[in-house]
C-alpha cells in the first residue's frame, strides 16, 4: 500500500490568528510585522489585494497602503493556536510531523475503513473540522511522498483548500512546476540547478541517478524519488527538542520606564517557561536581552549551579541581570528573554541545597494545569 501523506498549511497563519482573537478584523486587509516591525511577514487576502508584499518594509507598505490595518506580532497567541491545530491533528492520526509554527506532515494510510470515508474525503473533513475547532483555515495538499504533498499544499491554496496529487498527473505537475517551488530548493542550489539546465521539476527528475549523486550526493537521489512519488522520508511524530528558547519582542512604544521593561520581560519569561516545562526540560544558561531605538543591543548571561524550569527562580536571576545592564537615560525598543543548556526533567536530581524543589515542581504544573483548563495567561506571576 502506498502511503497517503497530507501537508496541512495554515492559510495566512499570523493574521488568522490575529482574526480569531479579534474577528472585527475578518474581511478587512491586515498585515502582521515581523519582530521590531521591521517587514510584513503575513497578509490577509485583502491586504494582497492591495498589492502589499510579503517582505516589504513597514515604512514602505504603510505609506503606500495607508488603508491597510499593520499589527505586530503575538508570538505567545501563534503559539499557543499552533498548539491547538496540531493537537486537533493528532486526533485524526497518530503520525503527525510539525514542520513548522504553521505546518504539519500527517499520515492518513489505511484511515479509509477507519473513517468510512475515501481519502478525499477525510481531508476535506479535517480541512473544516480544523477551522470549525481552532477559526484557522488550512490547505492540505495529499500525496504519497512529502515532497509532492507540499506542493499539493501549495495548489490547494487556488482550488478551494485540497489538492490531491495522483499518480497519473505527477509528470504534468512536475513540468509546470518551477525548480525553485520545490521544497528543500534554496536560492543557491537553484543558480546551480539551473546553470546545468534544470529549470523545473521535470528536468530534475529526468537527470541520470549518476548525475543528480555526482551534485547533490544522496539527498539528491532522495528528492528525485520523492517528486516521483516514492517516499523516502516517513512521517516522523518523534518532538524535536530545541537547543534553546527565545522569546522577544517589540515594545509598542519606545520606552525607558523600568515598570513597562520589566512588564514585558515577565511576559517572555511566563512563555519560556511554559514552553520549556512543556518539553520536559530545565534550564542551567538564562539571559536577557535590551534593544535600543537605535537598535543596539545588550544583553548579560548567567550559568546556574542548579537547573531549573520554576517561574520563579528564573524570574529572580533575569531582573537581577536586568538590573545590571538598564540604563534609565537610555530608550528601548524592545527586549528578550534567552533559555539554553537544557536537561530533561526526568533525569534531574533533587539537589540538597534547593530544598524546596519538589515544592516548586509542584507548583509550576499547577500554573500549567490551570492555563490549560482557563487559557494562556491566565495566571501571571507578578515582579
Amino acid at each position: 500500500m502506498k502511503p497517503s501523506i497530507a501537508l496541512v498549511d495554515c492559510d495566512s497563519f499570523f493574521v488568522s490568528c490575529e482574526q480569531v482573537a479579534d474577528p472585527t478584523l475578518i474581511g478587512l486587509p491586515v498585515c502582521v510585522l515581523s519582530n521590531n516591525d521591521g517587514c510584513i511577514v503575513s497578509r490577509s487576502k485583502e491586504a494582497k489585494k492591495c498589492g502589499v508584499k510579503m517582505g516589504m518594509p513597514y515604512f514602505m507598505a504603510k505609506k503606500e497602503f495607508p488603508e491597510v490595518i499593520y499589527l505586530s506580532g503575538n508570538k505567545d497567541l501563534y503559539g499557543e493556536l499552533s498548539e491547538k491545530v496540531m493537537k486537533k491533528l493528532r486526533t485524526y492520526s497518530p503520525l503527525v510531523e510539525v514542520y513548522s509554527i504553521d505546518e504539519a506532515f500527517i499520515d492518513i494510510t489505511g484511515t479509509t475503513r477507519l473513517y468510512k470515508k475515501n481519502y478525499e474525503e477525510i481531508i476535506r473533513m479535517i480541512r473544516s473540522e480544523v477551522k470549525e475547532t481552532t477559526g484557522i483555515p488550512v490547505s492540505i495538499g495529499l500525496a504519497s511522498s512529502k515532497t509532492l504533498a507540499k506542493l499539493g499544499s501549495d495548489k490547494a491554496k487556488n482550488t478551494n483548500g485540497i489538492y490531491i496529487v495522483k499518480e497519473d498527473e505527477v509528470e504534468t505537475l512536475l513540468k509546470e512546476t518551477k525548480i525553485e517551488e520545490i521544497w528543500g530548493i534554496g536560492r543557491q542550489l537553484k543558480k546551480t540547478l539551473i546553470q546545468r539546465g534544470i529549470l523545473t521539476g521535470y528536468d530534475f527528475v529526468s537527470k541520470p541517478d549518476s548525475i543528480l549523486k555526482s551534485m547533490l550526493g544522496v539527498i539528491g537521489l532522495n528528492l528525485k524519488h520523492e517528486l516521483l512519488g516514492e517516499c523516502t522520508s516517513p512521517v516522523n511524530p518523534e518532538i524535536t527538542i530545541p537547543k534553546s528558547i527565545q522569546h522577544t519582542s517589540a515594545l509598542k512604544k519606545f520606552s525607558s520606564d523600568k515598570t513597562v521593561l520589566k512588564t514585558a520581560i515577565n511576559t517572555h519569561i511566563h512563555s519560556a517557561c511554559s514552553k520549556l516545562r512543556r518539553y520536559g526540560l530545565m534550564t542551567a544558561n538564562i539571559g536577557v536581552m535590551l534593544r535600543t531605538k537605535d537598535f543596539q543591543v545588550t544583553s548579560l548571561t548567567k550559568r546556574l549551579t542548579d537547573s531549573t524550569n520554576f517561574e520563579l527562580e528564573i524570574q529572580k536571576t533575569v531582573f537581577e541581570l536586568f538590573e545590571k545592564i538598564y540604563k534609565p537615560e537610555i530608550v528601548y525598543r524592545s527586549t528578550g528573554v534567552y533559555l539554553s543548556d537544557f536537561e530533561p526533567e526526568h533525569e534531574k536530581q533533587l539537589s540538597l541545597l534547593n530544598p524546596n524543589g519538589e515544592r516548586n515542581n509542584k507548583l509550576a504544573k499547577c500554573i500549567d494545569n490551570i492555563e490549560l483548563k482557563f487559557g494562556k495567561n491566565s495566571i501571571r506571576t507578578g515582579f
